[in-house]
């Protein structure tokens, strides 16, 4: 059985519907009118005044020398390691070519696509690790062109630390730009020229919902919403560090899930008393954002048995799932539905964001029943290709006739018919029946 000790009074869904039809206008507004309609709410929106977006090489050099030298080498630590990482999962995915029949050969080819979108987020924080977790990967994957997006910062330029973790990261064009603008931008290839072929990074709802209009013109990394975090605990956890955990993800947004899966009533108690304190004690934004999360959206579930435990966390599939349990291995064995998993009270998804090396950009709002997060395989496209004999295009192609003749579909059979005719004049074949309807 499964006891509520606190249930959420609001969804994620909830402000969906008011995102879907500002971010409908705002597209249509600018697939007509292009670069001027971008401009215009990169004014309205987020009061930058530029005519070109783009950022120079000058400029990235002149801000890249104001940053301090501790900054730039945890940034370059950080990228180095979600390199390595992009690049291991790069090398998981192969070519081969294989004999599937004798005289058929059949291959797979592994390509980048030619353009990615990279946009990182700069409105309540300033978004660093997400300007090189897209980038990075993107690079590792082999891409031609990364382009890299992201707002003025409190209503100044971009973020100098953004602005140099794009660069280093390896982006071959930066832009200031913001929200639905620019994910626009990215897609419909303006400043530029070139169209994305792929655009990835989270953002705020009317981001998210830009993303998931456009899919299908383009790619995308996840059907993203607020982010979330998960952790199961059981008795042996330290109350004190799970409260830590659940407050540093709501501190994301007014709109973060917070979820505490356990099966100790005692410990769920002692959490609930010391979030609210967590909360209290940080500073006027972050506090704001978690009390919110954590009123609305936060949820404190006792569960009876591990297994149960186990069912309730893959029905929500978390973006961010801790176990801090006994057994870590069991719990990497049965629990199948999340977008990261950190295993053990030493780490935290707060290293994940920032700087371990698996990708922070994952999938949200039960998205992770079926998808994980960003990886190098997003920027990758597998292709087939074959190649057959002549004598294997015999044996192919009377299958392939008496299927099509099945299926009702004469032109198909024919192709097939023609390749034996022309191939084996004196040979007659059981072709099917020709098609008559």
């Amino acid at each position: 059985m499964i006891n509520y000790l606190k249930k959420a009074s609001k969804t994620p869904e909830t402000e969906t519907a008011t995102a879907q039809a500002v971010v409908t206008e705002m597209l249509a507004e600018i697939e007509k009118n292009g670069e001027q309609a971008v401009l215009a709410y990169a004014e309205k929106l987020d009061k930058w005044d530029g005519s070109n977006p783009i950022v120079t090489a000058e400029q990235i050099a002149e801000i890249s020398a104001t940053i301090p030298d501790q900054v730039k080498r945890d940034i370059d630590f950080a990228i180095k390691q979600v390199y390595d990482f992009a690049c291991a999962q790069r090398d998981s995915l192969n070519e081969f070519e294989v004999t599937l029949h004798s005289g058929v050969t059949a291959g797979q080819r592994v390509l980048p696509v030619n353009v990615a979108g990279c946009y990182a987020p700069a409105g309540r924080y300033a978004h660093i690790a997400s300007a090189y977790m897209g980038v990075t990967t993107a690079k590792a994957a082999g891409v031609k062109t990364i382009i890299a997006c992201s707002g003025p910062f409190r209503g100044g330029p971009m973020h100098p630390y953004i602005m140099y973790a794009f660069h280093k990261a390896g982006a071959n064009v930066i832009m200031t730009l913001g929200g639905v603008q620019a994910i626009a931008a990215m897609a419909y290839g303006l400043f530029t020229g070139k169209p994305a072929d792929v655009i990835v990074g989270p953002g705020n709802k009317f981001v998210a919902e830009a993303k998931r209009t456009l899919f299908g013109k383009i790619g995308i990394d996840v059907f993203a919403g607020p982010s979330e975090v998960g952790v199961i605990a059981d008795e042996t956890a330290d109350p004190a560090i799970v409260a830590s955990d659940l407050v540093g993800q709501a501190e994301h947004g007014h709109e973060s899930p917070a979820w505490l899966f356990t099966t100790s009533e005692k410990l769920a108690r002692e959490v609930m008393k010391i979030v609210p304190e967590l909360i209290e004690a940080l500073p006027p934004t972050a506090r704001d954002a978690a009390g919110c999360a954590w009123r609305d959206y936060g949820e404190v579930m006792v569960c009876d048995t591990d297994e149960e435990v186990v069912e309730i966390s893959d029905k929500y599939a978390s973006e961010h799932l801790e176990v801090h349990c006994k057994d870590l291995d069991w719990w990497l064995k049965n629990l199948t539905c999340y977008g990261s998993l950190f295993l053990g009270e030493e780490t935290t998804v707060a290293y994940g964001d920032k700087c371990s090396g698996p990708n922070h950009v994952l999938p949200t709002k039960g998205a992770a029943r079926y998808s994980g997060g960003l990886s190098v395989h997003k920027f990758l496209k597998t292709f087939t290709w074959q190649r057959m004999t002549r004598e294997a295009a015999r044996d192919m192609g009377e299958v392939t006739a008496r299927i099509s003749r099945l299926e009702g579909m004469e032109a198909h059979a024919r192709t097939a018919d023609d390749r034996l005719a022309k191939y084996y004049p004196e040979m007659t074949f059981d072709l099917g029946k020709p098609v008559e309807v």
